[in-house]
């Protein structure tokens, strides 16, 4: 690619008729960047299964993007959980994201279903025998929630990569050197496979800083600045975002950062434009695919 810089991007299935126009008029938008791929969520609880998987057969049969179904250990037995990773497998998908999965709803504490996979790194090796699928798994630079600390949620990203995972990708951060940070830790644990920056465009400030305050992302004060008094100017605010995120990739890029992954939340603009900065757009994908 263009600058040798790679995207992918993680879409989330439409729950009517709207949704999913806004969606496939986003997957369109976004298809000539050439993504490495793209992934589908399942749901934090698992509760979008049947729709996932018609985004994702969708995706395989009418774009020329690889496509990454979300799997998770909740509400699902391995029986369950292996007969979709195999019906995935002779459809001709290899690329799968495997995630441990949030609590179903109603519930605070994460249990294992009963006769299914207990965590991501089961999930993992479960995937390994069914077929050579190319396996990413989650990161959390800022620690995830439940780690009894910094060191033990390394060293579980670890059990995931030594399980046969290719790749992590990271949670959103709004704090590039945390980011940073994490990143060297890996790279000292000789964890021996890319670590994907998540990146989040801002499209609703005040929600992203109650999604961050739920999984433990800091909030830089510079962006409450920033944000400050454009609840009700929305081209104001996009403009803000766009630059924001910009800013973030290029620190990034600044640190040998050369993949990320965005969270586009069904919506192309921002990611469109950040891409662009990046070096990446239709005109270039298809001047490298002419030569």
């Amino acid at each position: 690619m263009t600058n040798n810089i790679k995207v992918s991007f993680e879409f989330f299935p439409p729950a009517n008729e709207k949704m999913s126009e806004k969606l496939w008029c986003s997957i369109r938008r976004l298809e000539p960047l050439g993504p490495s791929f793209v992934s589908v969520t399942y749901g934090a609880d698992g509760s979008t299964r049947d729709r996932t998987h018609q985004v994702i057969t969708r995706l395989q049969t009418e774009t020329s993007m690889k496509s990454a179904p979300h799997l998770t250990c909740v509400e699902a037995s391995r029986e369950e959980v292996l007969e979709v990773a195999e019906k995935y497998w002779r459809s001709g998908i290899r690329n799968i994201v495997a995630l441990r999965g949030d609590p179903p709803k109603g519930t605070k504490t994460y249990k294992p279903c009963k006769n299914g996979f207990d965590y991501a790194e089961d999930l993992v090796k479960g995937l390994r025998t069914v077929g050579d699928f190319d396996i990413s798994v989650a990161a959390y630079p800022e620690v995830h929630p439940e780690a009894k600390s910094a060191d033990a949620d390394i060293e579980n990203l670890k059990r995931k990569i030594d399980a046969g995972a290719s790749r992590a990708i990271t949670q959103f951060f709004l704090d590039t050197t945390a980011y940073l940070r994490f990143r060297d830790r890996c790279q000292a644990m000789n964890l021996g496979v890319p670590i994907i920056p998540g990146i989040l465009p801002i499209t609703n400030f005040p929600k992203i800083v109650k999604f961050a305050k739920d999984c433990g992302a800091f909030v830089p004060p510079k962006l409450h600045e920033r944000f400050s008094g454009l609840n009700e100017d929305p081209d104001t605010r996009r403009m803000i975002a766009a630059s924001v995120a910009i800013e973030q990739v290029d620190k990034l890029r600044q640190h040998g950062v050369d993949e990320f992954h965005f969270y586009t939340l069904n919506r192309s603009d921002l990611t469109y434009a950040i891409c662009h900065a990046l070096g990446l757009n239709h005109s270039s994908e298809a001047k490298e695919k002419s030569t």
